[in-house]
């Protein structure tokens, strides 16, 4: 996308009130871009095993789309989510936070800029390079977040306020929690742009799962064809589980184990 565009897409969100101002506006990539619309994010919700379905999927396709709750853990269990990907990356401040403090530097922290410029549905992918020390966000955070839309925000670092992000009941998926503020010690340097999410990449526009399990990142190109062969295998999945619970022979239980991988 041309600077130019970028630049006339600035200006329209900004005299519509849409711009925070913390973020200039040379480190925004992108504002416009396709969404995954409503209906196929809803057959992705229905899926009964989501994130296992479309982590196998993603394997077939040679694709490494996938982080386990392991690493990035969901701070609401029972949580499902699926949305189109913002991307936010922040790097570390060169001074100290109390020389920060003492200068009265602004605050270059920021995803209240990104959820300003989104759009309801979205789900923000926040990027500090997996920093466990600061705060990427906290509860006054996930109150915008909610407020406006979102489906929920993945953290590749940390989050504080955790009893905040739940009275709220917006979703967060970090690496970690921490007491410490990113102020002063953290500055957003790209929005909409590639990120890295544990140890694979995320692209504004690719559609984001996850649940309890952990996140699947499906690229923009793949979002159509891989709910259709999702579907197809979680028909096979519900008839194996009949067959399972009814005791039915192995030669009936094999093909249809076959069937989940080939």
């Amino acid at each position: 996308m041309s600077r130019e565009q970028v630049a006339k897409d600035y200006e329209e969100y900004k005299e519509k009130g849409r711009i925070w101002g913390q973020v200039p506006p040379e480190r925004i990539t992108k504002i416009k871009f396709p969404r995954t619309d409503a209906a196929t994010v809803k057959r992705y919700l229905a899926l009964p095993d989501m994130t296992t379905t479309v982590s196998d999927l993603l394997d077939s396709y040679g694709i490494r789309g996938v982080v386990a709750a392991s690493y990035i853990k969901p701070l609401i269990a029972g949580k499902r989510i699926a949305g189109t990907a913002v991307t936010l990356r922040s790097m570390p401040e060169r001074k100290t936070a109390t020389q920060g403090s003492v200068d009265k530097d602004p605050i270059k922290m920021s995803t209240r800029e990104i959820y300003y410029l989104s759009e309801p549905g979205d789900v923000l992918v926040a990027d500090f390079g997996g920093n466990l020390d600061v705060s990427n966000m906290g509860g006054q955070s996930a109150l915008v977040g909610k407020t406006v839309g979102f489906a929920g925000a993945i953290v590749n670092g940390a989050v504080r306020d955790v009893p905040a992000i739940r009275e709220v009941d917006f979703p967060v998926w970090s690496a970690g929690v921490t007491p410490i503020t990113g102020k002063f010690r953290m500055e957003a340097t790209e929005i909409n742009g590639p990120v890295r999410l544990h140890d694979i990449v995320v692209y504004p526009g690719d559609l984001i799962v996850a649940d309890d399990s952990g996140i699947c990142v499906v690229p923009a190109d793949r979002i159509a064809s891989l709910i259709d062969e999702a579907e197809s295998i979680g028909g096979a999945e519900d008839k194996m589980r009949e067959l399972i619970v009814s005791k039915a022979p192995i030669s009936e239980l094999r093909p249809l184990f076959r069937k989940r991988y080939d």
